[in-house]
C-alpha cells in the first residue's frame, strides 16, 4: 500500500501525486547526500553521511516538498526547480527532527518507526548530522540548478533563513521549552501564546514551502499573499492534527511515542480547547485554507485536497 493510501481516505489521484513527489524527493535526497565530496569540500566523513541519510531517507510524507511542487505548478515553474527547493526545505525539517529528538530536547527514541539518530549513532554524531543538514539546505537553495536567476535564489534563501531561525522554527522551539517549565520559569500557556509558538515552530516552514512556489514562479504579490494565508492555516491545522494524534493515535501506526505532550506539560491547543474544541478548530482551519485558494480556481484542487489530508492523516 502506498504511503498516502495508508494514512488517508482521500481520492486516489491525490494519493498518487503525493507518492510521486515523495519518490522524486527520495531520489533527489539520495543524490544530494552522496558520500562523494563536491567542489570546495575535502571529504565527507562516512559516519556523518550515514547519520544524515538515516534521518532523511526511507520515510516521511514529504509534505513540504509536495507543497512546493504543487504551488510552483500554479505558475508553470519547472518541476525540477521546485523539487530542489523542496529538498532544501526537507533538509531543514529533517535537521529539526534530529535535534528535537535529542535528550536535551524531547528525548525520543523512535522516529518514523526507527531508532532516532542519537540512538542509532550517538549524541555527538546526531548534533553534527543536524548541523550538516541545515547547512546543506542553504547549499541546495543557492545552486543555479534551483533557479538560474540569482535574485530568485536570494529570495528563497532569505525566506528559508527566516522560517528556520530565531523568529521562526528555532525561536518557536525555545518558546515550547519555556512553556514546559524549562530554564527555571513557567512559560505562558494562553491560547494566543500557544498559537504564536506553534506558528513559529511548525507553521513557519510549512508556510515557506507554499510561498516558495510563488517565488520560483515569479508570481504577483496577491498570489504570494494568498499562498501565505493558505500556508498559515495549513500550518495551524497540521499542528492541531499532530497534537490530536499524540492523544488519540497509535504509536505503532505513528512510528513514534504517543502521550508525551501531556506527560511533559506541553502547551497544545488540545489541552486548551479540549478534544471537541480542537477538532472543531481543525475543521475551521481546513475551510480557511481552502478559501485562501479561491483566486486559483480549479488549478488548486490538489492543494485543497492537501488541507484535508493534513486534517485526516493518521500518521
Amino acid at each position: 500500500m502506498s504511503r498516502a493510501a495508508a494514512i488517508t481516505s482521500l481520492d486516489a489521484p491525490f494519493a498518487a501525486r503525493l507518492d510521486a513527489v515523495a519518490a522524486e524527493t527520495e531520489r533527489l535526497l539520495d543524490r544530494l547526500l552522496s558520500a562523494q565530496p563536491l567542489g570546495g569540500e575535502t571529504v565527507r566523513p562516512q559516519r556523518l553521511i550515514d547519520a544524515m541519510r538515516h534521518a532523511s531517507l526511507g520515510g516521511g510524507k514529504r509534505l513540504r516538498p509536495f507543497l512546493t511542487v504543487e504551488t510552483a505548478a500554479l505558475f508553470q515553474a519547472p518541476r525540477e526547480r521546485a523539487l530542489m527547493a523542496g529538498a532544501a526545505i526537507e533538509c531543514v525539517h529533517c535537521y529539526s527532527l534530529i535535534h528535537d529528538d535529542l535528550p536535551a530536547m524531547d528525548d525520543d527514541a523512535l522516529r518514523r518507526g526507527r531508532p532516532t539518530v542519537h540512538k542509532a549513532f550517538d549524541e555527538a554524531t546526531a548534533i553534527l548530522a543536524g548541523d550538516s543538514l541545515l547547512t546543506l539546505a542553504f547549499d541546495i537553495m543557492v545552486r543555479p540548478e534551483t533557479h538560474p536567476d540569482a535574485a530568485v535564489r536570494v529570495a528563497l534563501v532569505s525566506g528559508l533563513a527566516r522560517a528556520a531561525g530565531v523568529g521562526g522554527m528555532t525561536g518557536g522551539q525555545m518558546l515550547d521549552l519555556a512553556a514546559e517549565g524549562r530554564f527555571g520559569m513557567q512559560g505562558p500557556r494562553s491560547e494566543s501564546d500557544t498559537l504564536t509558538m506553534q506558528a513559529m515552530k511548525t507553521g513557519a516552514l510549512l508556510r515557506l514551502a507554499c510561498v516558495a512556489g510563488a517565488i520560483l514562479g515569479s508570481a504577483p504579490q496577491d498570489a504570494h499573499d494568498a499562498l501565505a494565508r493558505y500556508g498559515n492555516a495549513l500550518g495551524q491545522a497540521f499542528q492541531i492534527a499532530d497534537d490530536l494524534l499524540d492523544v488519540e493515535g497509535d504509536a505503532a501506526t505513528l512510528g513514534k511515542s504517543t502521550g508525551k505532550d501531556a506527560a511533559n506539560g506541553k502547551a497544545t491547543l488540545v489541552s486548551i480547547l479540549g478534544l471537541d474544541g480542537a477538532h472543531a478548530r481543525l475543521d475551521a482551519l481546513v475551510a480557511d485554507a481552502e478559501d485562501a485558494l479561491a483566486p486559483f480556481g480549479a488549478a488548486a484542487g490538489t492543494l485543497r485536497a492537501a488541507a484535508r489530508f493534513v486534517a485526516e492523516r493518521r500518521a
